[in-house]
């Protein structure tokens, strides 16, 4: 009723060795991860830091930035936002620092980074005064 297939699975052929092909582990992949939020929760913290400079944002770029360079291996390569002010747009940028700490939180946990974890819930207490859903 049902002729016999006569090529070999694509799934067989693919990957025969498990050195076919770099895996990552669940650890690495966490890493990248987490580098990817706090790099990105970096760039808005730079942003804010442009349009409404402060010293409590400059310490919190300065231990993002030490998180980055402990998690990479190199210090992150930052850019220079500019300053033009208005309250809509730092409404929206703390609104997305809050979002991205909490992903940050969320990774930091599940790969037990205590520091990290710490400084994720120091910026969301920090961006949610201003962060309204």
């Amino acid at each position: 009723m049902y002729e016999p297939i006569r090529t070999k699975s694509v799934h067989s052929t693919v990957a025969r060795t498990p050195s076919d092909f770099p895996h990552r582990s669940r650890e690495e992949e966490l890493d990248i991860q987490l580098a990817g939020h706090l790099a990105a929760l970096l760039a808005v913290t730079d942003e804010l830091r442009a349009l409404a400079p402060s010293a409590e944002l400059d310490v919190a770029a300065e231990r993002l930035a030490g998180q980055l360079t402990r998690l990479r291996g190199a210090s992150p390569s930052r850019g220079v936002a500019a300053a033009a002010s208005s309250t809509p747009r730092l409404d929206a940028l703390h609104q997305r620092a809050h979002a991205l700490a909490g992903r940050a939180l969320v990774v930091a946990a599940s790969r037990a980074d205590t520091a990290a974890a710490i400084l994720s819930a120091e910026r969301m207490d920090a961006h949610a005064g201003t962060a309204v859903a």
